[in-house]
This record gives structure tokens, sequence and C-alpha cells, in this order.
């Protein structure tokens, strides 16, 4: 199984659904993989691309600190599967056990990686079924998508204080 290497390009909200989504793109920039992500990832993803500190750990600097207690590393993760829309990943650790491979979400999984300054690979079949280069039909969309994504900024996922 072929596995190319992906990074963060950017965080946006989904123009059907209105739902955060990651877009990870390749090291080329040639592909781009959007991934429906929930609305506290999307903030801890947005955190760590930020280099923001927070006062107290968040999930994601808690599984962050139990690996490096239990003296592991994060070797990489992987987004290896999808079925029924549903992607699946896997965070690979390295340890005293040997490699250890932990079942996850693509967004716990890239919130980790982002915060272990860790690889992330995705399966060359997931590339080629989900990435952007589909076909014409979809090309105007994409672009009119990317422009938007482009467009935003980590602050658009903050709520403005409410006024009472």
């Amino acid at each position: 199984m072929g596995m190319r290497r992906m990074k963060v390009d950017k965080l946006g909200i989904d123009l059907l659904t209105h739902d955060p989504v990651v877009i990870l793109k390749d090291m080329e920039g040639k592909r781009h993989l959007p991934i429906l992500i929930g609305p506290f990832e999307a903030t801890a993803i947005a955190l760590a691309l930020e280099g923001t500190q927070v006062p107290r750990p968040l999930s994601h600097d808690l599984m962050k600190s139990i690996i490096e207690a239990l003296k592991a590393k994060v070797n990489k993760i992987v987004i290896h599967d999808i079925q029924e829309n549903t992607f699946f990943a896997k965070v690979v650790l390295e340890s005293s056990l040997g490699p250890l491979e932990i079942d996850a979400r693509p967004s716990d999984s890239i919130a980790l990686a982002l915060r272990t300054n860790s690889p992330i690979y995705v399966t060359d079949q997931i590339i080629l079924e989900e990435s952007d280069e589909k076909g014409k039909e979809a090309q105007l969309e994409v672009n009119n998508f990317k422009k938007f994504i482009d467009d935003l900024k980590p602050s658009d996922f903050t709520q403005p204080d409410k006024e009472e």
C-alpha cells in the first residue's frame, strides 16, 4: 500500500453542511484532501497551527504528555481507509514494546501530529479516490472552494464575545 505525505493546508467551513473541514495538501501541492471534522477538533487544530498556548492542557496535549511519559514517540499518523464517507486513521507509536498502531479519528490524529511534529500520511488509494482531481466537472467547484478557503483565517473559528 503506497502512501503520500501530507500537511495541513487550511481549516475551513464546508459550504454545504457548514461543518468545519481540514484541508490536507500533498508535499508537491498537487492534491488536496478535505476531511470534515468536529468544531472542538477544528479548534484544537487551529490552536496548534497558530502555536497558541492554553492555560490548561487540552485532550490532545494530554495525549502527547501521556505518550511522552511512557517514553514513547509518535512516529507518524496514517489516514488509511474510508467507509461510508467516514475516514479511518491510526497513530503509529514507537515504544519500548516496539511499534504500536492505535485506531483514531483523523481529526484527533492530525491535532496530535501537529503537537508532536509528526508526519501525516494518506494512502494512495484514498488520495486517488477522494482528492480534488476527480475531473473537469468538479474543477470549478473546487476552485471556488479553494478561493473561499484562501480567504479564511484561524480567527474565523472563534466566536465573538456576546454582549449581554
